[in-house]
């Protein structure tokens, strides 16, 4: 149901890397592919990549997953009532069964009172994600202890997608009609979310300064 494709210092050859796929799938479960064969430009039914690891992390279909922009972890949503932060490491380890809650090898799984989740998306700074619901609603955890951080409240249909700006999106570009911003405008642009939903509506929501907040 979803798909991440991204790349890793090779693990045994320091001047190049390795490209990988994590997998999102429709019974729950999440793969970790590698590409081994570096000769091979062209892949044929999955020739030249090895799974690395597979995991069962949900009950209920993956509808959504993101990961962090160090890549060190992913965070998955479903229509079951689960949140939950998979480690990106190599260990190579097949767990068939969900956590009840909390951590439990390289799952942290947050069980909810709201099931129906239908998007995931991490700030740049990977502190903070944030999960759509199909309530309409938009909740903010802490990446690391899913430490409720808000619920946003606006959308009368269910939420679909979200997306956190970044320090670079709110940066100057030659030719930008808001070239006229501020600096500290150009900050509270850089901590906005947008979210879409069902009602046909798109939002967009300041945020606090989670890094300042926690200094």
């Amino acid at each position: 149901m979803s798909t991440h494709l991204f790349t890793v210092p090779h693990p045994s050859q320091s001047t190049t890397s390795q490209l990988r796929v994590l997998t999102a799938y429709e019974n729950g479960g999440l793969c970790l592919w590698a590409h081994t064969d570096a000769e091979k430009k062209v892949s044929v039914e999955g020739i030249g990549w090895q799974a690395l690891w597979q995991v069962k992390v949900h009950a209920e279909s993956i509808m959504a997953m993101a990961v962090s922009p160090l890549k060190d972890f992913a965070i998955t949503v479903s229509a079951d009532n689960l949140v939950v932060r998979c480690n990106l490491n190599d260990e190579p380890v097949v767990q068939h069964e969900i956590p009840h809650d909390g951590v439990s090898g390289r799952l942290t799984v947050h069980r909810t009172k709201h099931p129906g989740n239908g998007f995931v998306a991490i700030q740049h700074g990977g502190r903070v994600c944030a999960v759509a619901g199909w309530d309409g609603k938009i909740r903010l955890y802490s990446t690391k202890s899913f430490k409720s951080l808000g619920t946003l409240s606006y959308h009368k249909g269910g939420c679909q997608c979200v997306t956190f700006a970044s320090p670079d999106s709110a940066a100057p570009h030659p030719g930008d009609p808001d070239d006229d911003i501020d600096a500290e405008d150009r900050e509270k642009h850089a901590r906005w979310l947008v979210s879409g939903a069902t009602d046909k509506r798109v939002v967009v929501w300041e945020l606090m300064d989670f890094d300042r907040a926690k200094s």
